[in-house]
């Protein structure tokens, strides 16, 4: 926070860079504190956010078991506090560089990627954040390494300290990843010898490298659909669900939005065959982003390629970079039956929650057909996410990116499993194509309820936590509301 004398002939503020400004009403120097809205102010706003969440995660993020603080001591709770309020002041940074992004003047793209580099770096040595998943991908990736099937076993085969870090629902299950994402898990491992602080580090530069990515193909994008480049970074990028799950969580999702990403730009620069190939090896990460192939017949289509070559065309392309992909990671064709890898029995996706409510009604009515709720309940939902996908590409849709987009928000809501970070599947992609602002608004008011809405230490909340979560964020929120009241209090007259 910058003060600095004002004098009664000194021009006001322009108001697109200033939320308000103490200006005395006579004459002779006074002190006067502003509060701009600029971007050096987000930067520093959203990086004191990125900095308490990486402070708070020494004692409340996903740390390994032996560093792990008992739930009910003071360095846990104080941890789960600084994290919410890192969360929130995080969240207000966004919301103002927003409304920077909208203004008369908006900042470039490469302004905001040095914002986005700003953010991320305090995160870079944190604990992981949110969820225990990336010790589930160390660990797949020594159970390659060690030439065991990872797709037949879950990493308690492995054994050893660290098979006991993955979380327990996850040791007996086999890996629902594809093999460019285990090659890479694999390569990391061998690289870092088995070390946890190294393999760590690893995996989150790997993150780092898919939201490079992502960052890279956004304003590329935005430009081929007539969208704002700047907005698309906005909410593409600088989203904090991408800093807190995909920077801090490093999570897979990142390299494989990434990829897709890079695949729909060279599509959009009349290179099928080359985005037909990035965007399966993207789905060799993770099998969400093979829709994208949609997508790319649709360009060519639309280029005026006939629809019966161009889907041809296009598979060839990926059958054959999917042979070459599973050849060099050696690790079978496994990864098509893990698609149906089992998902927790809490998990809170619409489809599951319905499921266990028509259950638990199911069993006090005594019906044995109790047990099939749950499944029942999934099938519907796979079953309305394909309507939903025919009815979204049968329209012919002007904008596939958005289109794209659309269809990976369908899928991540109606599938059987659902977390905070799979809501980037498809705002990734809308926040590029976005129609209009108000489809922005939208998306982004959804983000910002899941950024809160999961524990730094990734597993289930008491009450006790949510009360420390809450209290955090409160607190957050009284020291904004006390900034923009100073900020707007009249200037005290100097006395003779």
């Amino acid at each position: 926070m910058r003060s600095h004398a004002v004098h009664t002939h000194a021009p006001a503020p322009r108001p697109e860079c200033r939320l308000a400004a103490i200006r005395p009403r006579h004459a002779g120097p006074v002190l006067a504190m502003a509060f701009p809205v600029d971007l050096r102010r987000c930067q520093v706003l959203g990086l004191t956010g990125t900095a308490f969440l990486a402070l708070g995660g020494e004692t409340a993020g996903a740390l390994p078991t032996p560093d792990l603080p008992a739930p009910a001591s003071a360095r846990a709770a104080l941890g789960l506090v600084a994290v919410y309020f890192g969360v929130v002041l995080l969240i207000a940074a966004w919301a103002l560089l927003g409304r920077l992004v909208r203004g008369p003047r908006p900042p470039s793209p490469r302004a905001l990627l040095l914002v986005l580099a700003v953010w991320a770096t305090p995160l870079l040595l944190a604990p992981p954040l949110f969820s225990r998943d990336v010790y589930s991908y160390l660990a797949q990736g020594a159970m390659v390494d060690a030439h065991l099937d990872v797709y037949a076993h879950g990493p308690a085969l492995l054994g050893g300290p660290l098979a006991d870090e993955v979380a327990p629902l996850w040791r007996h299950t086999g890996a629902p990843y594809g093999p460019v994402f285990l090659a890479a898990a694999s390569g990391l491992f061998g690289l870092t010898r088995g070390q946890l602080p190294a393999g760590l580090l690893g995996m989150r530069l790997l993150a780092l490298f898919g939201v490079a990515l992502m960052a890279a193909a956004l304003p590329r994008l935005a430009r081929a659909g007539d969208a704002d480049p700047a907005a698309a970074l906005w909410l593409g990028a600088l989203n904090p669900l991408v800093l807190l799950h995909l920077v801090a969580g490093a999570h897979n999702d990142a390299l494989m939005l990434g990829l897709l990403g890079l695949g729909l730009v060279a599509a959009l620069g009349r290179r099928p065959l080359l985005g037909a190939v990035l965007i399966t090896l993207a789905a060799l990460v993770k099998a969400p982003a093979l829709l994208g192939l949609v997508a790319v017949v649709v360009l060519q289509v639309r280029a005026g390629r006939r629809l019966l070559p161009a889907t041809l065309s296009t598979l060839a392309a990926a059958a054959a970079a999917t042979v070459v992909a599973t050849a060099v990671a050696g690790t079978g064709y496994g990864w098509i039956g893990a698609l149906d890898t089992p998902v927790s029995a809490h998990n809170w996706a619409p489809t599951s929650l319905l499921g266990r409510a028509t259950g638990a009604l199911l069993g006090r009515l005594g019906s044995d057909l109790a047990p099939l709720a749950v499944p029942a309940w999934h099938t519907l939902g796979l079953a309305v996410a394909a309507i939903a996908l025919a009815a979204i590409w049968w329209r012919r849709h002007p904008r596939p990116v958005y289109a794209l987009g659309l269809s990976l928000a369908v899928v991540a809501a109606f599938g059987p499993a659902i977390r905070p970070w799979y809501a980037l599947w498809g705002l990734f992609l809308i926040a590029a194509a976005a129609p209009s602002a108000s489809v922005r608004h939208r998306t982004a008011a959804v983000t910002a309820v899941l950024a809160l809405a999961v524990l730094p230490g990734g597993g289930p909340a008491d009450t006790g936590q949510l009360v420390l979560a809450v209290s955090g964020g409160a607190l957050a929120l009284v020291v904004l509301f006390q900034a923009h009241q100073v900020a707007h209090l009249p200037a005290l007259e100097r006395t003779a």
